[in-house]
């Protein structure tokens, strides 16, 4: 989704309805401050589905399948006003609130749009966009060409698709459109161009996207798609082409970020402290993660006759123990099982009784997103969905050549914390709880943000590690390094401290990553999403602050169980409305 978002930066918003979450079953408590709170939220997603339909179906939604978005400054201005007048209506329904959930979500809801709109100003006054039309189209079609989607809703594609081409009467090409709201930008004086990398680097990955999307109407069998598909394809082959001649040449040589739209980056991942500050604290955990990593690999060593205790070279011996092709997801799959039997043995945390979802990314995915990751399930009309963890196993060239191959992934030691992460009792709980429990519209979708999700992943790695073999404990640390590794990489990129070269020494050779995952890691630092790095350790230092609050609080009384339960059903909150939430509500009832 981070291509559609970067779009509804330019473009606007989406049809009038009110959409109500799906009922939770067995959801203790009452839902009538749900109810009110949703009332609100409902109020802007009327709003946001006029203006980005491709977000609807996400959500599950049909009525939006055959319809596509349009990039212009007029839907921009539209939507902003139409937010604006919404937004003014909730904060005159204040007085008459009194639960203080409500309230809360109320100030999520106003927090929320407040930074959009700023974020929107800067972009409005300061910057051309990149716009990768192969990457929105492809979006657009992978949300209705899915296994999770119902087969009576993919004929829409179909329909979407030729919206995008153009050949549908009173529709522009979908190029056509982010030509001109890119012209709109450029024609400014003062402008910030986009970075000379990130044009090359996705323009040359672009025929993965096409190749996706062709793959995706043979999969499912869609009729009479070849004929738009070569108009959009003969667009979009013209349209990059445009790119490299009416942008490229002005892009920027520095990819650094202007020190206000950083700061801005900062406040939308979550991150209330200076990048200076986040970077001294990670520096140091970085050199104490070393130190915990270091008898873990002399043991590792001496159990199996490495030449080296050094942990480098026992991670880079343990990577040579490759799981490759077709053993990947049953690997994968008993991996889970036994973390799944840890964490019902050990207490930790309450397991649904449904399975959670692996599979391996396609090429195209793989594209728009290279490291591992969570697929998130729709929340507002959830038919039974459910998140998916994805696996990428390469990282596709930006030149035409050989894809990257990562060895990072798919090894024995590796996988107990990756697992951990993104399943169990990672991102898959944390997001389909939301789906199965009670919880606001608010807090499932705009109270979201990297610290509070990926906080909650790297606290999942470490409530784990003690239960894990020597192995995964030593991998679950290198991970951890990594973690800090971007939270003092990323601010100095961007200040110029530091330069990628000296990235990539750190994380090829004291982090232990591929090259593949290294680049991945210096385009997240440097272009895909400069900010968004430092989230997990931050979100991870706050949420284990707040557990040895709590522990100090409770003493013999702490149940990190239902400790963690309560976290969960909280949605993501971000730290202080959790902690108030825990210090509010947790405490005195466990007392």
């Amino acid at each position: 989704m981070r291509h559609l978002v970067a779009l509804a930066a330019l473009s606007g918003c989406f049809t009038a309805m009110a959409f109500a979450q799906q009922p939770v079953a067995g959801a203790s408590g009452s839902r009538e401050w749900i109810e009110q709170s949703n009332a609100f939220t409902n109020q802007l997603l009327e709003v946001k589905f006029q203006y980005a339909p491709e977000d609807g179906s996400h959500e599950g939604l049909a009525r939006f399948d055959e319809r596509i978005s349009r990039p212009t400054l007029a839907d921009q201005l539209a939507e902003r006003e139409q937010l604006t007048a919404v937004l003014a209506r909730i904060e005159a329904a204040r007085p008459g609130v009194s639960d203080k959930r409500v309230l809360q979500d109320m100030d999520i809801l106003r927090g929320a749009f407040d930074l959009k709109f700023r974020k929107q100003d800067f972009a409005m006054r300061r910057e051309v966009p990149f716009l990768n039309a192969s990457a929105l189209v492809f979006e657009g079609i992978h949300v209705l060409l899915d296994d999770q989607v119902a087969p009576e809703r993919r004929p829409a594609a179909l329909a979407r698709l030729r919206k995008y081409a153009g050949v549908d009467a009173g529709f522009r090409p979908f190029t056509a459109l982010l030509k001109t709201r890119e012209l709109q930008q450029i024609a400014k004086p003062g402008v910030i161009y986009p970075s000379k990398g990130e044009i090359e680097t996705e323009l040359g990955r672009n025929p993965a996207y096409l190749d996706g999307i062709a793959s995706l109407f043979r999969k499912y069998r869609i009729k009479d798609w070849e004929g738009p598909y070569r108009s959009l394809k003969r667009q979009l082959a013209d349209y990059d082409a445009w790119v490299r001649q009416a942008i490229l040449p002005k892009a920027r040589t520095d990819f650094r970020m202007p020190a206000e739209r950083y700061a801005l980056a900062f406040e939308e991942y979550g991150i209330d402290v200076p990048p200076a500050k986040i970077a001294a604290m990670a520096h140091t955990a970085f050199a104490e993660y070393q130190l915990q990593m270091a008898p873990l690999a002399v043991e590792i060593a001496r159990a199996n006759g490495y030449p080296s205790n050094d942990y480098r070279a026992v991670i880079t011996q343990l990577k040579k123990q490759q799981i490759t092709g077709e053993a990947i997801l049953p690997f994968f799959e008993n991996r889970l099982h036994e973390l799944e039997n840890l964490i019902v043995a050990r207490s930790l945390v309450t397991l649904p009784d449904r399975p959670a979802s692996i599979r391996l990314a396609t090429p195209a995915e793989t594209a728009q997103s290279p490291a591992p990751h969570m697929s998130p399930p729709p929340f507002l009309h959830n038919t039974g969905q459910r998140g998916e963890f994805v696996l990428p196993l390469n990282i596709p060239s930006d030149n035409g050549g050989a894809a990257d191959p990562y060895d990072d992934f798919t090894f024995d030691a590796v996988t107990w914390t990756l697992i951990a992460h993104e399943a169990r009792p990672g991102h898959e709980l944390q997001f389909d709880s939301m789906v199965e429990r009670a919880v606001s519209l608010a807090r499932a979708l705009y109270a979201f943000n990297s610290t509070n999700a990926e906080g909650w992943g790297l606290y999942s790695e470490y409530i784990m590690q003690p239960y894990e073999p020597v192995e995964g404990q030593l991998l679950t640390l290198q991970l951890r390094l990594l973690r800090a590794a971007r939270a003092f990489l990323d601010p100095e990129l961007q200040s110029g401290a530091v330069g990628p070269a000296q990235a990539y020494e750190v994380l090829e050779k004291d982090v232990v990553l591929s090259h593949a995952f290294a680049k991945e890691e210096v385009e997240r630092f440097t272009y895909r999403a400069p900010g968004q790095a430092n989230s997990y350790f931050y979100g991870y230092t706050r949420l284990l602050e707040l557990r040895r609050e709590t522990e100090d609080a409770l003493g013999a009384k702490f149940d990190q169980k239902r400790f963690h339960d309560f976290i969960l059903s909280q949605g993501l909150l971000p730290p202080d409305l959790m902690r108030e939430a825990v210090r509010e509500e947790f405490v005195p009832s466990q007392k």
